[in-house]
């Protein structure tokens, strides 16, 4: 009894050798997949792939097409008219067959209107929408103790705090409670800390084309 029973321990433990002896050979294949590579060799074609042409947040009600502003004239099933502009220094847009448009001093939805009227004696029932895809010729501009100075597109109303969100915030130093608004030779003043603590709202006014916030 004592021997048969020497003889199975040594079975199982030649068994149990065995099978630990089949397992390290497979560790090397189960190794992940490096993905990294291809998440960096993606990530240049998402950045290219992003529309450089995407609309500017504009109301097509409301805003008032300016020189430099890049609009985008589309006229349903007459690809040949539809096409790119932006407004030269004089106003002005180039169409074919009608040549010269004042686009200037009209909302997208106006200028497509009369495109559309224009086009009538051309093309039957033109369907017309005009689209801005840069806003250039309305801009305020930040200087002084924020994170981001220069100028910025006046694409939809903006209130002064709202400008200065837009500008990442103030530097260490900046004196918030004497922010100046310069305004065609008018200085408005506004107190960041009074305003966010609802205090004298009414310093929160609308910006408008041409306006310069100095922060000290």
């Amino acid at each position: 009894m004592f021997s048969r029973f020497v003889r199975l321990f040594t079975v199982f433990s030649a068994l149990a050798l065995g099978a630990s002896g089949q397992n390290p050979p497979a560790q090397p294949e189960q190794k992940p997949p490096d993905t990294t590579a291809p998440a960096a060799a993606d990530a240049p074609k998402e950045s290219a792939a992003s529309p450089a042409g995407s609309a500017a947040a504009v109301d097509p009600n409301t805003f008032i097409i300016g020189p430099e502003d890049g609009i985008a004239i589309q006229v349903w099933r007459e690809p040949e008219f539809s096409r790119m502009a932006v407004v030269r220094p004089d106003g002005r847009i180039t169409l074919p067959l009608i040549k010269e448009v004042q686009a200037a001093g009209q909302t997208p939805n106006q200028l497509a209107a009369q495109i559309a009227k224009q086009l009538s004696e051309y093309v039957k029932d033109p369907q017309v929408d005009v689209t801005v895809m840069q806003v250039r010729s309305q801009k305020y501009y930040i200087t002084g103790e924020v994170n981001k100075t220069g100028s910025f597109p006046l694409a939809v109303p903006t209130r002064v705090l709202e400008a200065l969100t837009n500008a990442g915030g103030f530097r260490d130093f900046a004196n918030t409670k004497k922010i100046v608004i310069l305004r065609k030779g008018e200085r408005l003043k506004f107190n960041y800390k009074e305003v966010v603590k609802g205090k004298n709202p009414e310093q929160n006014i609308f910006l408008e084309n041409g306006d310069y916030i100095i922060v000290p």
